[in-house]
């Protein structure tokens, strides 16, 4: 019975309540015992009719509040809709209306996060080959072009007199150290060790880095995940070099966990600090944070960013794992 009355259209279910109420109503006014209307109406008449009229309205509100049950669902659902992270699908219920409304919003849904999956993953494939084409340009010239210098100030440096000794030693440290960041911005730019030795090795080396350059103590628990794909782990790797970047930049912290794991369906990468935690406007209006977003979205995974236990941050991000 229920099945068939949530067969029928949305309108004439509307109209059918409407109709019930209407026959209870004459129903009760044609057999009502010493019912009658006075002109002028006395007062208990009125309280007689303002109480049929509530008894109506709650009668009337009990039939039709079932038909419109199905619409707040997808009201919700529209409302929790964030483009950025696979949504939720609508339960398709109701009557062939709702169902017909349900179902084309999860079709729009479906449309609208492959498109934009789809734009991601260009627009990341293009930043990509822009990483590599600026890291292969420092690499091939200008660190080619500090080795020189470096060649030359070795030449001079049995050449110049004793005065100037302390000079040329300046100068070949500075040099040193323009060519150690050059090189430790094109790794960045270009992880050649995930490229060669996968997922864990390059997760362990970035870590290294980022503890001797910011000055931070990261504890790694790091697990070999073999079921991701060379796009899943890129974008593990650069979502954890993102949230790295932060810490280091931002959060003030003095030390930093990375996590990487897997249980029956998802490889887990997370990153969490004990610094001083990001803001709600940051989390809203960060880049970084933006393009943490974009990349999760762009291989299905979730990611979450919030308080941790304790103080700081904590960077979450959930990627489906095939079997293994």
């Amino acid at each position: 019975m229920r099945d068939r009355l949530q067969a029928v259209p949305l309108l004439w279910r509307v109209t059918v309540a409407n109709a019930a109420v209407l026959g209870v109503a004459t129903v009760a006014l044609a057999l009502a015992p010493g019912v009658t209307i006075s002109i002028p109406i006395t007062f208990n008449e009125l309280v007689v009719l303002s109480g049929g009229m509530v008894a109506l309205f709650g009668f009337s509100v009990l039939l039709v509040r079932p038909a419109f049950g199905p619409l707040h669902s997808v009201a919700e659902a529209m409302r929790a809709w964030d483009p950025l992270q696979p949504s939720p699908r609508v339960p398709v219920v109701g009557g062939p209306d709702v169902a017909t409304l349900a179902r084309t919003f999860n079709e729009m849904l479906d449309r609208l996060e492959a498109e934009r999956r789809e734009s991601a993953r260009q627009a990341l494939r293009v930043q990509e080959g822009e990483r590599q084409r600026v890291a292969r340009e420092l690499h091939d010239e200008v660190g080619q072009t500090l080795t020189a210098m470096m060649l030359q100030i070795e030449s001079l440096a049995a050449k110049i007199p004793d005065t100037l000794r302390d000079e040329l030693d300046e100068l070949r440290e500075t040099t040193r150290l323009g060519a150690t960041d050059v090189r430790r911005i094109a790794v960045r730019l270009r992880p050649e060790a995930l490229e060669e030795l996968g997922l864990h090795s390059a997760l362990s080396a970035l870590a290294t880095s980022f503890g001797e350059h910011a000055g931070l103590r990261i504890d790694r628990r790091l697990e070999r995940v073999a079921t991701l794909s060379d796009e899943q782990e890129l974008v593990v790797y650069r979502v954890a070099q993102e949230a790295l970047t932060n810490v280091a930049r931002h959060a003030r912290a003095s030390s930093v966990e990375l996590m990487l794991s897997r249980d029956e369906r998802d490889v887990t990468l997370r990153v969490r600090d004990d610094g001083r935690g990001l803001t709600r406007d940051a989390l809203a209006s960060a880049t970084g944070i933006r393009g943490m977003r974009e990349r999760a979205m762009l291989i299905g995974a979730q990611l979450s960013i919030a308080a941790a236990d304790g103080g700081g941050t904590e960077v979450v991000l959930r990627v489906p794992a095939a079997a293994p």
